[in-house]
């Protein structure tokens, strides 16, 4: 089988989860003995499509433009057996990149009417490839992706071209998902071993790809908007929140249980046991603690029983500290905050929890 797969993402340098996702079903594919060629858009140069169609009438089949389109990658679109168009989910359907591309097949089709299906269509010029649609968005719903998919089922649906549409939302949080990610991962490489074996996606594989990574709406709307206030409270961009291995800084309660969760080293944690008081006060006040099993880490609002360790700290200090911009230890030496209880686990804390994962956007 020859497949073309072409990334429609315009960020590089490892931002790019259609790139992340993209790369795992090829290998796949791979494995399953196809040949694959990856294009990735961005790198090329297709102008759109004027709308003269010259290629209808001067030049049958021949685009007026002399671009990377005409001259390359068309060429190989007609040739490919199977093209994976992968894109982001830009306002709910294609970004520009890809839907340019679309357009630009224009000179595949013949200008006359015909009625099939129940609808009006244009006949092939030539045979089109089969095609898998794969796009990422950051939003945590599966609806999201619902006027792309009916497009989809349009234009590519025609005589049994549409092999497999693969959708996953939630995806600027699978970087840091840990051992959910790498599930996904491996249900993306089976599913390009699927299509390339059996010309189809199992539901069952389909389920995996889309799995849910663990955290409910409620808890994802909160850890993303403190990931965007701390980026325009920080004054930059996506990239740079993690070039800088930074965290998002809570601004509730609530969203710290979330930040410190994320964080949580399970195998770091797995001899101990102890439950962990936090007493907020300041512009944030409330109470939440955090109940260590033996690797497993249970968290809640209000008071814990019997808790090993106390901190009292007023919120916006222990954010500090959080997030490197203080030390703990020198605040500690000032009275900043206390403690009551083992101080011996206040050492622990960072083993234990770390940096928190860092928040998905959209």
């Amino acid at each position: 089988m020859k497949v073309l797969a072409l990334n429609s993402s315009p960020r590089g340098d490892g931002q790019s989860k259609t790139e992340l996702l993209l790369n795992h079903l090829v290998q796949g594919m791979k494995e399953a003995g196809a040949e694959v060629e990856v294009v990735p858009l961005r790198r090329k140069k297709i102008r759109y499509c004027s709308g003269c169609f010259t290629c209808w009438t001067k030049t049958p089949g021949k685009c007026i433009h002399q671009d990377d389109m005409t001259r390359e990658l068309f060429p190989k679109w007609l040739a490919a057996d199977l093209v994976i168009y992968a894109a982001p989910l830009y306002h709910f359907h294609l970004n520009a990149q890809m839907k340019t591309f679309v357009e630009r097949t224009l000179p595949a089709v013949l200008p006359f009417f015909e009625y099939e299906e129940g609808r009006t269509t244009h006949p092939l010029r030539h045979s089109f490839p089969k095609a898998v649609v794969l796009s990422v968005a950051g939003f945590p719903d599966m609806e999201a992706f619902d006027q792309l998919s009916a497009w989809v089922r349009f234009v590519f649906g025609r005589e049994g071209r549409l092999v497999a549409e693969i959708y996953r939302p939630a995806a600027e949080s699978l970087p840091r998902a840990g051992a959910k990610a790498e599930e996904i991962f491996a249900a993306f490489r089976q599913a390009g071993r699927e299509i390339v074996e059996q010309g189809a996606l199992s539901p069952e594989t389909l389920a995996l790809v889309t799995k849910e990574i663990g955290k409910n709406r409620e808890q994802f709307a909160l850890l993303g908007n403190a990931y965007w206030k701390t980026c325009i409270a920080e004054k930059i961009t996506p990239k740079e929140f993690d070039e800088r291995d930074m965290i998002p800084r809570p601004d509730s309660v609530e969203t710290f249980l979330i930040v410190m969760s994320l964080g949580f080293n399970k195998e770091a944690a797995r001899e101990v046991q102890a439950v962990i008081q936090f007493r907020f006060s300041g512009e944030v006040k409330g109470n939440c603690y955090f109940r260590i099993d033996q690797g497993e880490l249970t968290t809640a609002l209000g008071e814990g029983e019997n808790p090993d360790l106390i901190i009292n700290a007023p919120f916006e200090v222990w954010m500090d500290i959080l997030t490197g911009k203080a030390d703990g230890a020198a605040l500690f030496m000032e009275g900043k905050y206390t403690v009551e209880g083992d101080p011996s686990l206040l050492m622990h804390l960072s083993e234990w929890f770390g940096k928190g994962s860092k928040a998905p956007t959209s």
